[in-house]
């Protein structure tokens, strides 16, 4: 389990690629401080596994589920990556309850700068934005962040300065694919009001919350 706050941008150093899978040596030096063989580390918003480490590098690989339903095949040889270790029970909880487990790809439609703020407007697929909710949170590369807009399958994140500079999402322009990740909590709602034939007898009726807010 992670927070979506990003403890520092790490690089790819290598990759081996096969036809469905990767391997990734990532360099590092805030998540590789504690780090031991097995642990998760969160890499754009994908839960990943250690298979190695030093003090200034780690490995993991990229099985063939990961490999077609999330950006990170879309990785080079010196692109930067946020990463994330998986939070601590005794720990400050700053963002949401981000799994790791990417529900699917969005696209950066349109960018613009106000004031202090960078705005991304970004295209994510019709199953997806039925999760979403104005004010609500969402996970973009891992980054936990806050619904501002949210129009025929187009949501609108406003990144502050000190999110600029801790993660990579800056480095994204207008047609780029991001890793998105929905709040668990809306999915657990969603799940649980679905009309099925038992639900149609007791429980809360999909409208209902949808007029409350609680869903896109």
């Amino acid at each position: 389990m992670f927070t979506g706050i990003i403890e520092e941008v790490g690089e790819i150093q290598t990759i081996n690629q096969a036809k469905e899978s990767l391997e990734l040596d990532v360099k590092a030096s805030v998540v590789t401080k504690d780090l031991s063989l097995g642990d998760s580390i969160s890499v754009n918003g994908v839960c990943l596994t250690a298979t190695s480490f030093t003090d200034t590098n780690f490995t993991m690989d990229v099985m063939p589920e990961t490999f077609h339903h999330t950006a990170l095949k879309d990785l080079k040889v010196g692109s930067k990556v946020n990463l994330e270790r998986a939070m601590a029970a005794n720990g400050r909880f700053g963002g949401h309850f981000v799994s790791g487990h990417v529900d699917g790809m969005g696209k950066i439609i349109k960018r613009e700068t106000r004031e202090n703020a960078e705005y991304f407007h970004i295209e994510v697929p019709a199953n997806l934005s039925k999760y979403m909710m104005l004010k609500g949170s969402v996970a973009i590369d891992g980054t936990s962040l806050t619904i501002f807009g949210l129009e025929n399958h187009v949501l609108t994140i406003s990144l502050i300065p000190h999110t600029q500079d801790a993660t990579t999402l800056t480095s994204k322009g207008t047609g780029d694919l991001v890793n998105i990740e929905c709040d668990q909590l809306l999915k657990y709602v969603y799940q649980l009001v679905q009309p099925n034939e038992e639900q149609k007898e007791k429980g809360v009726p999909l409208e209902q919350l949808r007029k409350s807010g609680f869903l896109g």
